[in-house]
C-alpha cells in the first residue's frame, strides 16, 4: 500500500491538533469511519486515528488530498477550533412542517443488539448524529463491518470472532449506549473490559441497574480503575423472575439482549416500557426471540444460546424528543407549526398537559410507523397569543407510561411561557435541574429550590445573551430555544452537546424560519 503520510510538513505541534480536529469533524459530518476514510486516503486506519490525534504533521499536498475526499477546503479553516458557535437572531416566528428523525436512542439501542445477529443487519434511516458515529467507530474497532447504504440505512456485519483487545477506548468514553454491548456480548464474547461510558454529565449515574439485572443472568460485572470489567462463566436462566432494581432504559435493553439468549423462558419484572426497548423487542422478534409483554413492565423472554444467523432489516420509530423540540421552539416563539409522524403512544401525556395549559393541538388519525407496530400521527401547533396558563400541579417524569424523562426539561422554557408559577420536579437526576438555571441568563424567571426542583414564572421577557452550551443534552437545546424566542442577537457557544443527539437541527430550524448562523470561533478553547 502506497502511504501518503511519508512527506512531512515542520513539526507544529498546535496546527497538526487543530487539523486534525477539523478532519475528524468532517468526516463524522460525512458519516464516514476511519477504516472508510483510510480506505478513499489509501492509508491505513491507525494513521487517520493518529492524524486526528494530531499526532503527525502533515505536508501541503496531503491537506489538499483530505480536502479533496471530504469535499471541504481544510487549509482555509486549518487554525479553526473544533468548537461550533451558533449566532442566533431571535424573535423569528416559525412555520411550515417538519418531519420527525428516527429515534436516536432507539438507534444506538439497535446498534448494540445487532451485535447477537451473524447475518447482516440493515437499520434504516440511523440518524447521523454524533453518539451513533461514535459507536460506528467502536464497532470498527471490534472488527465489525459498518457502512452506510442509499445513504441513511447502517449496514451491521459482525465477524466471528471479535478484536475486543482493540476496543476504540476513546470513542467509547463518548457515549453511554457502549454500556449495552455488555449484555449484546454476553452468550459467546466475555470476557470484555470497556472504559467508563461517557454521555451528558447529569449527576452520580450507577451502573447498579445493569450489575444486579446481569448477575441474575450470569454475568458478573467488576469495576477497576480504567473501567467495567465483565466476567461471564455462562449465561444461565435464573430461578426467579429478574426484578429491575430501576426501570432504567439501557440497563433494560442491557437485560433483555442477555435474556435473548437463553434458550430457557426469563421474566423481567419492573422492566422500562420505553420505545427503545420496544424497537429492541420488536427487532429480537424477527430475529427469532419469543417476547411477552412488549409495551408492558413485564417482559417473558424466549432465547436460543446458538448465534443468530438471518439478514434481517429493522426500521426504529421516529424520535419523540425530537418532537417535543420543535414543539416547545413553537410555543416559546408563539408560532403555528406542523409535525409530520409524531409517535403519539409517547406524548400523549406531555399534550394532555400542554392543552390543559391552554395550547392548541390539532391530531391527525392514526396510522402505522414503519415497524408496522407504532402510532403514529401529524400534530399541528397553533398560535397561543400569550394565552398559556401556569399548571396548578407539579410538573414530573416518570418512566413509560408517563410523561417522558427526557421531555420535562422542555417543560422550562414552555413554563417560562406560560402566566403563573410552575414546580418543575426532576427527581431523576441530581444535577440537570441545577442547568435549567442558566435560561435566567436569557430573562427566564427560575429559581432553583434544590438540585431537583425549579420554581418558573412566566410570562417571560426574553433577552438576548452570550453563553456556552452546558454539557447536558437536553439543558443546552432549551437554551437554543430559548435565544430563538429573543429580539436580538444572541451566541451559543460549543454546541458539540447538541450535535451528539440531533442531526442537521440547526439547518431544519432555519427552513421553518429561524434566523441561526454556525460559527466556527478561531478563538474557542
Amino acid at each position: 500500500m502506497c502511504d501518503i503520510f511519508n512527506q512531512m510538513a515542520p513539526d507544529n505541534t498546535q496546527l497538526s491538533q487543530q487539523i486534525g480536529q477539523l478532519i475528524q469533524r468532517l468526516r463524522r459530518q460525512r458519516g464516514l469511519t476511519q477504516v472508510e476514510l483510510a480506505r478513499q486516503m489509501k492509508t491505513s486506519q491507525s494513521a487517520i486515528n493518529q492524524i486526528e490525534r494530531g499526532r503527525r504533521n502533515l505536508s501541503l499536498a496531503t491537506v489538499h488530498r483530505f480536502s479533496q475526499v471530504l469535499r471541504h477546503p481544510i487549509f482555509t479553516f486549518a487554525l479553526d477550533s473544533p468548537h461550533i458557535d451558533l449566532k442566533i437572531k431571535g424573535g423569528q416566528r416559525l412555520s411550515g412542517e417538519v418531519k420527525l428523525n428516527k429515534s436516536k436512542n432507539s438507534a444506538v439501542a439497535l446498534m448494540m443488539a445487532a451485535l447477537l445477529n451473524r447475518g447482516t443487519t440493515t437499520i434504516h434511516n440511523v440518524p447521523k448524529i454524533e453518539e451513533a458515529l461514535r459507536l460506528i467507530e467502536v464497532l470498527d474497532s471490534l472488527g465489525v463491518s459498518c457502512r452506510w447504504v442509499n445513504k441513511c440505512d447502517l449496514e451491521i456485519k459482525r465477524p466471528a470472532r471479535l478484536k475486543k483487545h482493540q476496543l476504540n477506548g476513546q470513542a467509547i468514553k463518548q457515549t453511554r449506549a457502549g454500556l449495552m454491548m455488555i449484555g449484546a456480548l454476553a452468550g459467546h464474547d466475555l470476557p470484555l473490559q470497556i472504559p467508563f461510558s461517557g454521555g451528558c454529565r447529569l449527576g452520580r449515574r450507577s451502573i447498579i441497574a445493569h450489575r444486579l439485572g446481569l448477575a441474575r443472568l450470569g454475568v458478573e460485572i467488576e469495576t477497576n480503575d480504567d473501567g467495567y470489567h465483565s466476567i461471564s462463566g455462562q449465561l444461565k436462566k435464573p430461578n426467579r423472575p429478574v426484578v429491575m432494581y430501576e426501570s432504567g432504559d439501557t440497563a433494560t435493553v442491557n437485560v433483555v439482549l442477555a435474556a435473548a439468549q437463553i434458550p430457557k423462558t426469563t421474566t423481567i419484572k419492573l422492566a422500562s416500557a420505553n420505545y427503545q426497548i420496544q424497537d429492541v423487542c420488536y427487532f429480537l422478534e424477527q430475529l427469532g426471540v419469543k417476547i411477552e409483554g412488549i409495551g408492558t413492565t413485564s417482559l417473558k423472554i424466549t432465547g436460543q444460546s446458538q448465534p443468530f444467523r438471518a439478514d434481517i432489516s429493522y426500521s426504529p420509530i421516529e424520535d419523540p424528543i425530537e418532537a417535543m423540540t420543535f414543539l416547545t421552539a413553537a410555543v416559546v416563539t408563539d408560532s403555528s407549526l406542523t409535525l409530520k409522524r409524531v409517535p403519539l403512544e409517547f406524548l400523549e401525556l406531555e399534550f394532555c398537559k400542554l392543552e390543559q395549559m391552554g395550547l392548541g393541538l390539532d391530531i391527525s388519525d392514526e396510522y402505522l410507523a414503519d415497524n408496522d407496530r407504532s402510532r403514529l400521527a401529524d400534530v399541528k401547533i397553533k398560535r397561543h397569543g400569550g394565552g398559556l396558563v401556569a399548571l396548578e400541579d407539579k410538573i414530573s417524569p416518570r418512566p413509560f407510561p408517563g410523561l417522558n424523562i427526557d421531555s420535562l426539561p422542555y417543560f422550562v422554557p414552555i413554563a417560562a411561557t406560560a402566566a403563573g408559577t410552575t414546580l418543575i420536579h426532576d427527581w431523576v437526576y441530581e444535577n440537570r435541574a441545577v442547568y435549567y438555571v442558566e435560561l435566567k441568563r436569557i430573562g427566564a424567571d427560575v429559581q432553583l429550590a434544590d438540585p431537583h426542583r425549579v420554581y418558573v414564572s412566566g410570562p417571560t421577557d426574553w433577552q438576548a445573551v452570550d453563553l456556552t452550551c452546558p454539557p447536558a443534552l437536553r439543558p443546552a437545546t432549551i437554551n437554543l430555544v430559548g435565544m430563538m424566542a429573543a429580539p436580538g442577537i444572541s451566541t451559543l457557544r460549543n454546541i458539540y452537546t447538541i450535535n451528539r443527539g440531533y442531526e442537521a437541527i440547526v439547518e431544519r430550524l432555519v427552513a421553518l424560519g429561524a434566523d441561526i448562523e454556525i460559527l466556527y470561533d478561531p478563538l474557542a478553547g
